[in-house]
């Protein structure tokens, strides 16, 4: 499929329009948890938000248009999500070691992926299927920018701490995007949360592979 460009007609400037468009987001997530997003209609995402299908069109051209969108403020979502969890842990226990730690902060991000299992492999989908190669990188250099404040704590130098978010990154975006991708349904939770864990402690404790 080819990758459009995100076209948002209106940006939603006023308080009350940007409520409609959150809202249409809303809407069309209830419903992704239900089915694939190619078996629901524009129609069905407006009358679950309470508006028009008029006003859809006052936001977006196309339903792609809002599937990107979603997918952005789904993906920033949760990275703010970890952030958060990721430095009450700092907070709570001053004294974690890096490894520890990083085991606590994947494990808390399994858990929240796993709870919405079906909605994430939907997601992972449809950023192949709609998002253009911009929009990915931007997706990306957010969660980049999320590994970095979140191991800010335990690497002061700066190209290390790069190198170390981008290298986290690639192991958990990998291993759980490509697991979802080939299988939906995945089960085997624990086995993919150890060998996550096994590849970060060889970025951890080999220095050759972090830096």
């Amino acid at each position: 499929m080819k990758n459009p460009e995100i076209q948002v007609r209106r940006k939603p400037r006023q308080s009350r329009a940007k409520l409609t468009q959150e809202a249409l987001q809303d809407s069309f997530v209830r419903l992704l948890h239900e089915r694939s997003a190619n078996k629901i209609p524009i129609r069905e995402v407006t009358d679950l938000a309470g508006v028009g299908l008029g006003t859809f069109y006052e936001y977006f051209s196309k339903k792609e248009d809002l599937i990107a969108l979603t997918i952005y403020r789904h993906v920033k979502n949760n990275a703010e999500d970890l952030k958060t969890y990721a430095h009450s842990l700092i907070k709570l226990s001053p004294n974690l070691v890096l490894d520890n730690y990083l085991k606590l902060v994947i494990h808390y991000q399994l858990e929240q992926i796993q709870a919405q299992q079906f909605l994430w492999a939907q997601t992972f989908l449809l950023e192949r299927q709609i998002s253009n190669i911009e929009s990915y990188r931007k997706s990306y250099e957010m969660m980049l920018q999320m590994w970095q404040s979140i191991l800010a704590p335990f690497i002061q130098d700066t190209e290390q701490l790069k190198r170390m978010s981008l290298n986290v990154q690639r192991i958990c975006y990998g291993f759980v995007s490509q697991t979802l991708l080939v299988e939906p349904e995945f089960g085997q939770w624990k086995i993919l949360e150890r060998d996550i864990f096994h590849n970060l402690n060889n970025l951890i404790f080999n220095k050759n592979l972090l830096f």
